[in-house]
């Protein structure tokens, strides 16, 4: 699950990891009311306004309406409203967000942290996250702060630094020390990134994350280190141990039709294609996806219907995918080891009845446990589905619709 920058501040502050201030605002009255207040506790004269969507790029992006950039600087109380409603309500179109964009409900009023003193600030990035491969955590930083990590590997991996942790020892002093030593940081500044280092690490593993990502770190004028933006993406799997995180979850910044998906138990992820397929199981979703592209055409979506498919999921799965309007065919792979392939296809019969018109061509291939009385009921039931029993025979049948 991923959260807004504003909530993602919050969980590291509790934490104790020291963060760029600020105040989330809805309107923009209430930025005017967070800037005044921000005055108030940190003394701030200029001023941040961040959008807040689920997406990266925001200060390079672009408010389609206004021509805003999604992160501005407000070098007065009196510039914060009318750069506020240049952004909110507005549509952000980032490299993240593609040409569609996001709107922009909330913005976070945060001070200015780039304030003169007796050093340059200086921009980090640092990042935690589980390394598969090596089945432990590892913590990534760079020199190379407010650039996207992809560029840098790409074009100066040698900037990157590694350090991966033990999880039956955790974090230890020395490599946090190893880290900051390899930012090159010194005194006071040193000291500051190690106690960060440990505060970010410990909010990773409290709060059962996949992803923390701040960019950038800033070391301030007068050698503070600061969170200025945070990513975090927490794990699906574990939030029923944290209720008060799952309850910051947006759905207004998700796919509707993954949102509804999951609400019906479904796993469903969306793409580009033009054949939508339901599947029982990852690893035959992903076979399928590839008879489809060998067949000629491209899957619209990833949908996995689970071990426990009945006449609710599948009807919940195929309205789903007829909500894509670029769908021109649906291929249904089913493999009957729990569930019966019989059970699917009355499943099937009955969705199809229940939405009523179905334009769009539907193949079914059932395997399995009664895999023949699957297809007997599919073919005898007088609907415009189409039966395959062999993968080839359903690819080629794809083949054919879409011709």
């Amino acid at each position: 699950m991923n959260i807004h920058e504003y909530q993602a501040k919050d969980i590291l502050k509790s934490y104790g990891v020291t963060i760029q201030e600020g105040i989330v605002a809805d309107t923009p009255e209430k930025a005017v009311e967070a800037a005044k207040e921000l005055n108030r506790e940190t003394g701030t004269e200029w001023y941040v306004v961040k959008a807040q969507i689920h997406a990266g790029g925001r200060g390079k992006g672009k408010v389609q309406e206004t021509g805003s950039n999604g992160v501005v600087l407000a070098k007065s109380l009196d510039e914060v409203k009318p750069k506020s409603e240049a952004i909110l309500g507005g549509t952000l179109v980032t490299h993240q967000t593609g040409a569609e964009g996001k709107k922009v409900n909330k913005v976070l009023i945060a001070q200015d942290v780039y304030y003169p003193g007796e050093s340059e600030p200086k921009e980090y990035y640092l990042s935690i996250l589980l390394d598969r491969a090596k089945g432990c955590n590892v913590i990534m930083a760079s020199t190379e702060g407010g650039m996207d990590i992809e560029t840098v590997a790409e074009e100066t991996p040698e900037k990157i630094v590694k350090e991966w942790i033990d999880p039956a020892v955790g974090l230890q002093g020395f490599q946090a020390r190893k880290v900051a030593f390899a930012l090159g940081l010194e005194g006071q500044a040193f000291k500051e990134m190690v106690k960060f280092i440990f505060s970010l690490y410990k909010a990773y593993e409290a709060t059962d994350s996949s992803q923390f990502e701040i960019n950038p770190v800033l070391k301030t004028s007068d050698n503070k280190i600061l969170a200025v933006d945070a990513k975090v993406n927490l794990d699906d799997n574990a939030l029923y141990r944290h209720k008060d995180i799952a309850e910051m979850r947006d759905l207004s910044e998700e796919d509707p039709l993954e949102v509804e998906a999951g609400q019906n138990g479904l796993n469903y992820v969306k793409l580009d294609g033009n054949v939508g397929c339901m599947v029982n199981g990852a690893g035959l979703a992903m076979a399928t996806m590839d008879i489809i592209k060998l067949s000629g055409g491209e899957p619209a979506n990833f949908l996995d219907v689970g071990g426990g498919a009945n006449a609710q999921t599948v009807e919940a799965g195929f309205r789903i995918i007829l909500k894509d309007p670029n769908v021109k065919a649906i291929l249904i792979n089913i493999f009957g080891g729990i569930v019966r392939c019989d059970r699917v296809a009355n499943g099937v019969v009955e969705a199809y009845k229940s939405i009523g018109d179905i334009d769009v061509p539907i193949i079914v291939r059932l395997q399995g446990t009664n895999a023949e009385e699957g297809a007997k009921i599919i073919d005898e039931s007088g609907l415009k589905v189409v039966s395959a029993v062999v993968l080839k025979d359903a690819a080629e049948k794809v083949k054919e619709v879409l011709a």
